[in-house]
């Protein structure tokens, strides 16, 4: 099992910096609130040499299809060979909210989305037909798309966000890997049939495949302690929309914490952000995330590369930079314990 980064644009040269030399596969930037992944990726792929750079993920509302195509092969241009495209369909909250995209068919918009960027990157004329997308319009006034030049675009792997069954087994199916959210290693070993249901219907289960969940990590003596610094983030996203509609209330009521689910949402929908932070459970929190010393969070690494997990995208909880830093380090330290490294 690799080990992969979860980068912030505060401090992420040094932090991508660090993970490189401590021997880290990739580096994922994550895009939503108040960034972008693009400009990050761009700024990383000079100042790095060998770590992998990924979208963690790309949201599919906000760009067209061929837009991502031509970013994707413009990284790999600056950074050869190192270049993973991760894509979402993010949820209804963001895409009507923020990107005026309606939230309709979204298994069915991704893999219209997918195939179109597998055109672009294979240096082909854009001309697609499907339910949801028509390239080029019935009366465009203009050539189909064509990247001309992007010698080794078609090799980047893309992997797709996916929660629930269906997107799993899509995910299998269209894409090169899955990058997941709240993943406990109980929920990996519950996924990947799905995935390799979607492998199987594409025929392509004895190729490669990339499991990466993002997973949280804080070092410290108490677990309970450390759980406290994700607290916020993990009531954040389960706030997300409404209650029919978010995914990730639907995910921490799916492990078990339905009761916790609704109190998370309905507090933090009332602007009382502490007390929803406060009331995500423990075992919620501990199930998803690395927390405490260093032999922990090496028996809970052994446990997600035993589920399938191939690459561990870690996600170092701290404001400071060189905490970040010394998160990475005891974690590479924890995988070679584990005998994993």
């Amino acid at each position: 099992m690799k080990l992969g980064v979860n980068i912030a644009p505060n401090g992420a040269p040094a932090v991508a910096s660090a993970a490189e030399r401590l021997g880290y596969d990739v580096a994922f930037v994550p895009e939503g609130y108040r960034t972008d992944a693009i400009s990050v990726l761009g700024m990383l792929a000079g100042r790095t040499e060998r770590i992998g750079l990924a979208a963690g993920v790309l949201q599919i509302p906000a760009r067209s299809a061929v837009m991502t195509a031509m970013t994707a092969s413009t990284l790999e241009t600056l950074a050869p060979g190192r270049v993973r495209l991760g894509l979402g369909i993010s949820n209804a909250h963001i895409s009507e909210g923020w990107h005026g995209v309606r939230f309709d068919r979204p298994l069915r918009r991704t893999r219209e989305y997918i195939e179109i960027v597998r055109l672009a990157l294979n240096d082909e004329p854009v001309r697609y037909r499907g339910e949801l997308n028509e390239l080029p319009l019935p009366d465009a006034r203009g050539e189909p798309f064509r990247q001309f030049g992007s010698a080794h675009a078609a090799a980047v792997p893309i992997y797709l966000a996916a929660i629930g069954p269906r997107s799993l087994e899509l995910a299998g199916e269209v894409a090169d890997g899955w990058f997941g959210v709240f993943c406990s290693p109980d929920r990996i070993t519950e996924s990947l049939p799905h995935i390799r249901s979607g492998r199987d219907k594409a025929g392509l289960r004895d190729k490669g495949f990339e499991v990466a969940p993002s997973v949280p990590v804080v070092v410290g003596r108490s677990p309970d302690e450390a759980a406290d610094a994700v607290r916020h983030y993990i009531a954040r996203f389960v706030s997300l929309g409404s209650k029919e509609h978010s995914f990730y209330h639907s995910l921490m009521k799916t492990m078990g914490y339905p009761n916790e689910a609704d109190e998370v949402h309905d507090r933090y929908g009332a602007g009382d952000h502490a007390g929803a932070a406060a009331a995500v459970p423990f075992g919620f929190i501990d199930a998803t995330a690395l927390l405490g010393p260093r032999e922990r969070i090496a028996e809970k690494m052994t446990a997600y590369a035993e589920a399938g997990v191939t690459t561990l995208a870690l996600s170092p909880f701290a404001r400071a930079i060189e905490e970040q830093q010394f998160i990475l380090r005891v974690a590479a330290e924890a995988l070679d314990r584990a005998g994993l490294a």
